[in-house]
């Protein structure tokens, strides 16, 4: 009988655990509670650390790969920058900038000028070298025509796009609705070609007419403005030397007027060349030369 028994009682079945789930239950909130307690923290952003991090972390990724952001023509966190196709110096084509210093508290004049354009301190010191070279550029021009006498017939700018030598075409240049050079203007162009046919960047040549439509070979503004760009250039290449792989002819017609209105002086400012020596630094650097020309004064 006892030992029936005992067969019996080593047969029963185990007592199943119906509460096992809580125990993985429990698990799955523990790891959720963690998920949302890391969101929660990464979204207290500092913004004063968010800016630094995203300067150094922008320009680590340009000393990597060379170009000015982590994608080219991403707009993430960090804005790409396109890169020119040749730089004059590729070793310092590496910098980029950062938004400008909202939210950091900068200000004062005693901070130094990097911090008040809230810009990459490496960008600002290749954009104020290239605009000391463009300068060089301007006044090595300049000297030449003041020793012809020719200095007052000719504007000089630094924007963006590099430096711009402005022919404005009154009669000192053109004649209205003629695309045919004066003596005053070949004068002009044989003096800067001294400079233009030594210097590395390209240069665009840009020719502009004014609103009064044009009568006799041309059809419209277009084609004078055209031609009045492709006789510049004509003349820098045969008679200046400048080499003509290195410059291009463009005409804008009356779409890109200096100054408004009808009165003779708004229409001779606006019948014009423009000889542009376009800058090949990068273009974070570019975007800083009207700010490093206007803070030099």
């Amino acid at each position: 009988m006892s030992g029936g028994g005992r067969r019996r009682k080593a047969h029963e079945e185990e007592h199943v655990n119906h509460e096992r789930w809580l125990v993985s239950y429990s698990d799955m909130i523990t790891v959720l509670m963690g998920l949302f307690i890391v969101l929660f923290a990464m979204s207290q952003v500092d913004q004063e650390k968010y800016e630094a991090l995203r300067a150094s972390l922008q320009a680590g990724f340009q000393v990597a790969s060379g170009s000015d952001g982590i994608l080219d023509g991403s707009s993430g966190v960090m804005d790409g920058h396109d890169a020119p196709d040749t730089p004059r110096d590729p070793a310092t084509s590496t910098a980029g900038i950062v938004d400008a210093d909202e939210g950091l508290g900068l200000q004062g004049a005693d901070l130094t000028s990097h911090e008040r354009l809230g810009t990459d301190p490496r960008a600002l010191a290749l954009a104020e070298e290239e605009a000391e070279h463009l300068e060089q550029i301007r006044d090595r021009i300049r000297a030449e025509l003041e020793s012809a006498h020719l200095a007052r017939t000719v504007d000089f700018r630094i924007d963006d796009r590099g430096l711009t030598m402005r022919l404005v075409a009154d009669d000192v240049f053109f004649a209205a609705s003629s695309a045919e050079l004066t003596e005053t203007a070949r004068q002009v162009l044989d003096t800067a070609s001294a400079t233009l046919r030594e210097i590395s960047e390209h240069v665009s040549v840009e020719g502009h007419a004014n609103i009064i439509p044009v009568s006799g070979r041309y059809p419209t503004n277009w084609e004078l403005s055209s031609d009045r760009a492709t006789q510049v250039l004509r003349r820098l290449v045969e008679n200046g030397g400048v080499p003509g792989e290195r410059v291009m002819a463009v005409g804008f017609g009356d779409e890109r007027p200096l100054v408004s209105g009808t009165d003779d002086m708004a229409l001779a400012a606006n019948r014009r060349v423009d000889l542009v020596v376009l800058s090949d630094a990068p273009e974070a650097v570019r975007d800083l030369l009207p700010v490093v020309d206007q803070e030099k004064g």
